[in-house]
């Protein structure tokens, strides 16, 4: 497990309100839900900088595979969709970029 530093600040109750209430609706501990707040934020952040070079996809998939992305989502530490998407994407297409390297 990484090693993990406390981190404590004064928030306004209303934003201390909402907090409580989206981590119980997301059903992680504090701590993961604090850590998945930061990370989605830098990596927005970082979305955000390099904007010109992302694109958006965006498509609909049924209930089932939603559910079981969330579920893996949820349960890997410091995962995100997006990254977990990406990574799945990324790897499909170097197997089939390889495979047509091979048939050529």
């Amino acid at each position: 497990m990484a090693e993990t530093k406390n981190l404590c600040a004064q928030i306004p109750l209303v934003l201390h309100q909402k907090v409580c209430t989206n981590k119980e609706q997301s059903e992680l501990t504090l701590n993961q839900y604090v850590t998945q707040l930061i990370t989605e934020y830098y990596e927005m952040k970082e979305m955000n900088s390099n904007m010109a070079q992302t694109r958006t996809l965006a498509l609909q998939i049924s209930e089932e595979l939603f559910a079981r992305i969330k579920k893996h989502v949820d349960a890997t530490p410091h995962l995100t969709q997006k990254a977990f998407i990406t990574e799945i994407i990324s790897k499909a297409l170097d197997e089939i970029e390889a495979q047509e390297e091979i048939n050529e």
